[in-house]
C-alpha cells in the first residue's frame, strides 16, 4: 500500500512530538446539510484525524448519544451513499485531512463491497473501522480494502491478551485503535494509567500509531490520555454538542457547527499541551 493521508499525518504530528486529535462525526446528524457544515468545521477547530459514522439501525457497540445521532441521521434521510458524499463535499476544501468511515459492516454489505470501495476511494476516503468484522473475515473487506489503498484499522480493547493481539494487527494498517475499557462508547473514562500500560504493551507488538477513545470529554481527559498515545480519540462528547442544541422536534436553537468547534478548540488544547505536561 502506497502512503495514505493517514499515514502521512500520523508521522507529521509524530515529528511535531504530539498526539493526534481524532473526532468522530456522524453521518448526516441532525441533517446533511448541517453535518457538512460541522465536518468542514472541525480542521479549523484542531481536529487532526476525522472519524465519519456510518449510521445504523442496529449498532451493538455504540452508547446511547451515538445511537440517537443515528438515529436522527436515518430520520432525516441519510444513506451510506449520502454519507461518501459528505466525503466527496468536504474533499472539494480539505485534501490533507484524514477521514475514516466507522461503522458496522451491513451496510456496506448491502451497498456491494466492490462498488463500495471503488465510491469511497474516489470519495476520498482513507481508512475504515468496521467494528462487527473480526480478523478471522479479513477476505470479506480488509484485505480488498488494503489492496484499494484504504487502511483497515482494527479495535483493541482490554480484553485482547497478547495472543490474540498479533492476530487482531496481522492486516491492520493506519493506526490502532485502543477502546480503553470494556463496554459501549460514552462509558465513564478507564484510569489513564492503565491506558498508558497497554498503550505501551500494544506497541511491543506493532509499529503503529496507537489511538485511545471510549470515553474522553474534557480537555483535561484528553491531556491525561495525550500522555502516552499516538492519538485521542473523542465522539460521544461530540455527539452530545450536536444533541444539546437541538430542540424536542430537532429544531435548531443554536448553531450544531459552532458548538461543535468550541468544543473540538478546547480539545484540541488539552491534546496539545500532553506531552508538555508530561516532560514536566
Amino acid at each position: 500500500m502506497t502512503d495514505t493521508r493517514i499515514d502521512r499525518r500520523m508521522a507529521k504530528l509524530k515529528a511535531e512530538g504530539r498526539p493526534a486529535l481524532v473526532t468522530y462525526v456522524m453521518g448526516g446528524d441532525p441533517d446533511y446539510d448541517t453535518s457538512v457544515a460541522i465536518m468542514k468545521a472541525l480542521p479549523k477547530a484542531g481536529s487532526d484525524v476525522i472519524e465519519l459514522g456510518m449510521p445504523f439501525s442496529d449498532p451493538m457497540a455504540d452508547g446511547p448519544a451515538i445511537q440517537a445521532a443515528g438515529l436522527r441521521a436515518l430520520k432525516s434521510g441519510q444513506t451510506l451513499a449520502r454519507t461518501l458524499r459528505m466525503s466527496a463535499e468536504f474533499r472539494k476544501d480539505d485534501d490533507e485531512t484524514p477521514i475514516v468511515l466507522m461503522g458496522y459492516y451491513n451496510p456496506i454489505y448491502i451497498y456491494g463491497v466492490d462498488r463500495f470501495l471503488a465510491d469511497a476511494k474516489a470519495s476520498g476516503i482513507d481508512g475504515l473501522i468496521v467494528v462487527d468484522l473480526p480478523p478471522e473475515m479479513d477476505d470479506e473487506l480488509c484485505i480488498p480494502a488494503v489492496k484499494a489503498g484504504i487502511n483497515f484499522i482494527r479495535l483493541a480493547t482490554p480484553t485482547t491478551d497478547d495472543r490474540r493481539l498479533p492476530k487482531v494487527l496481522e492486516n491492520t494498517s493506519g493506526f490502532v485503535y485502543y477502546v480503553s475499557m470494556t463496554g459501549i462508547t460514552g462509558s465513564a473514562l478507564a484510569d489513564t494509567g492503565k491506558v498508558g500500560e497497554a498503550v505501551k504493551r500494544i506497541k511491543g507488538h506493532t509499529d503503529l500509531p496507537v489511538c485511545v477513545g471510549f470515553g474522553v470529554k474534557t480537555a483535561e481527559q484528553a491531556r491525561a490520555i495525550g500522555a502516552s498515545a499516538d492519538g485521542v480519540v473523542v465522539g460521544t462528547a461530540i455527539v452530545n454538542a450536536v444533541a444539546n442544541v437541538l430542540g424536542p422536534t430537532g429544531e435548531k436553537t443554536a448553531d450544531p457547527a459552532e458548538a461543535v468547534a468550541t468544543l473540538v478548540s478546547g480539545l484540541a488544547q488539552g491534546v496539545r499541551q500532553a506531552r508538555l505536561a508530561a516532560a514536566e
